[in-house]
């Protein structure tokens, strides 16, 4: 019970940091997602904020930023010793490129009712299509998560209304 109890603890404190890198992202107009990789003995490996905007490419999703950071930082696109962080269930795409990896553990923090392709919309990850099977914990810090989209995206959909 102890060592579920501290795993908790642990994502709950990694998610606070991916929160903290969404809010970056938030700041400089960017849609608020931050993403944290860890390896097995938990030394923080990479990071990435959304930054389509930025860098005007499509591809520029926190999560493909961190997973080639983490890629790079171990000479090794392998991550099966390694637990993504991310604030936000993953898209199509980021799920394609995390199962990809070989990741070894996906937390999130909400679900994604329009995109989510881990648990909400689609299984990219338990589909016949996947060559890799990916434990995935959701909900740690759901609530600061959700809240902290749906904050970022109030003004801009008053504005559209």
């Amino acid at each position: 019970m102890l060592s579920r109890y501290a795993d908790y603890l642990i994502h709950k404190q990694w998610m606070r940091y991916a929160l903290e890198l969404a809010k970056a992202a938030g700041d400089v107009g960017e849609v608020p997602v931050g993403a944290v990789i860890i390896d097995s003995t938990g030394k923080l490996l990479a990071q990435g904020e959304n930054r389509k905007e930025r860098d005007k490419d499509p591809t520029a999703h926190a999560e493909i930023l961190a997973l080639k950071t983490a890629a790079t930082t171990l000479q090794n696109w392998h991550l099966n010793e390694c637990t993504l962080y991310v604030t936000l269930e993953p898209c199509p795409m980021c799920a394609g490129a995390i199962v990809q990896s070989r990741l070894g553990l996906l937390v999130y923090g909400v679900d994604d009712t329009k995109t989510g392709a881990v648990r909400t919309v689609i299984n990219i990850p338990n589909s016949a299509a996947s060559n890799h099977r990916l434990q995935v914990i959701g909900g740690v810090l759901e609530s600061a998560c959700r809240d902290q989209l749906q904050a970022w995206f109030a003004p801009k959909r008053r504005r559209v209304n």
